[in-house]
C-alpha cells in the first residue's frame, strides 16, 4: 500500500508543480504572417500595401509560400532593397521547398527581396520589427470600494486556510518520501 501511495504521489506533485509554473508564466504570443496572404510570394503584388496595417513584433515569423523552381527569399540591406540588387544578400532564407520562414528575432527593419529579376516585378517587402508592448496596467482600486474579498466579508478568511492547506500538503509529501 505504501508503494502505491508513493507511486501516485510523484505524478500528482509533478502535475501540481507544472500547473503552478505555467500559471506564473507571462502570456507570450507570436504571429506567423503569410507574406502576401492568399496571393503568397509572387510578382505583381504590392507588398508595401500588404505590410502597411500590420505590426511586427519580436518573435513573429514571416512565412513565404512561392514557386520553388523560380523564386527565392533574400534578406538584403536598404540600398540593395531599393535597387533590387540580389548580388550580396545578408541572408539567403531559401530552403528549396518554396515554404520558407524568416524569424523576426531582432528589432530592426528587415528588407526582403526575391532575386532572379522578380524584385523588379514587386517581389520585395520591408517590415519593421518592434518590441512587444507591455501589457495594460490594471486600473487602480479606490480605497473604500468593495473588493472581491471585502464584498463577501472574507477578509483574511481565505488566505490563512489556504496557507494551512499548502503546508499540510507539503508535510504529507515530505512524510511519504
Amino acid at each position: 500500500m505504501e508503494k502505491l501511495r508513493m507511486a501516485l504521489c510523484w505524478p500528482t506533485m509533478a502535475v501540481v508543480l507544472t500547473c503552478a509554473v505555467v500559471a506564473m508564466l507571462p502570456g507570450v504570443s507570436s504571429t506567423r504572417f503569410i507574406v502576401g496572404a492568399n496571393m503568397g510570394w509572387t510578382s505583381n503584388v504590392n507588398y508595401t500595401v500588404w505590410a502597411r496595417d500590420k505590426h511586427f513584433y519580436l518573435g513573429d515569423w514571416l512565412f513565404f509560400v512561392y514557386d520553388r523552381n523560380q523564386m527565392n527569399v533574400l534578406e538584403v540591406n536598404k540600398t540593395d532593397y531599393e535597387s533590387c540588387n540580389a548580388d550580396h544578400p545578408l541572408h539567403n532564407w531559401t530552403t528549396g521547398a518554396g515554404r520558407d520562414v524568416v524569424p523576426l528575432n531582432v528589432t530592426k527593419t528587415y528588407y526582403i527581396i526575391s532575386g532572379k529579376g522578380f524584385c523588379y516585378g514587386g517581389m520585395k517587402v520591408a517590415v519593421t520589427v518592434e518590441k512587444l508592448p507591455p501589457p495594460p496596467k490594471a486600473a487602480p482600486v479606490k480605497s473604500g470600494s468593495p473588493g472581491l474579498l471585502s464584498s463577501f466579508s472574507f477578509r483574511g478568511q481565505i488566505v490563512v486556510p489556504a496557507l494551512f492547506a499548502i503546508a499540510a500538503a507539503w508535510e504529507s509529501f515530505l512524510l511519504l518520501v
